[in-house]
């Protein structure tokens, strides 16, 4: 996965420490969080919760997957990622000025 992100911009890192956590992946100007769970989360899921609630808690949007989606699609998961990218950047073009009419 790391593959794909580290070619978007805005900006994303790899292993960064937030907190007492370690997150897999986060792009910090846009507040965005990406976690690849493998088997050993199924056991963690208080955990889990605790530290996206956490990232939460400082703006941070959490998106969560498992390893084996990434595998088995990862194109979609690199869609999903870079909607949500789209998402936290909001619109890219600025509203037009309201009309003068009746100058």
């Amino acid at each position: 996965m790391w593959s794909r992100l580290r070619h978007l911009r805005p900006r994303f890192t790899r292993q960064l420490p937030i907190g007492s956590y370690i997150v897999d992946f986060a792009c910090r100007s846009i507040k965005l969080v990406v976690e690849l769970d493998g088997s050993q989360h199924i056991d963690a899921v208080a955990y889990d919760d605790s530290r996206t609630l956490f990232l939460e808690s400082l703006g941070s949007r959490v998106l969560r997957f498992w390893n084996s989606e990434v595998r088995e699609n990862t194109d979609g998961v690199a869609e999903a990622i870079m909607a949500a990218v789209a998402h936290r950047l909001g619109p890219t073009h600025p509203k037009p000025l309201p009309s003068r009419e009746g100058l």
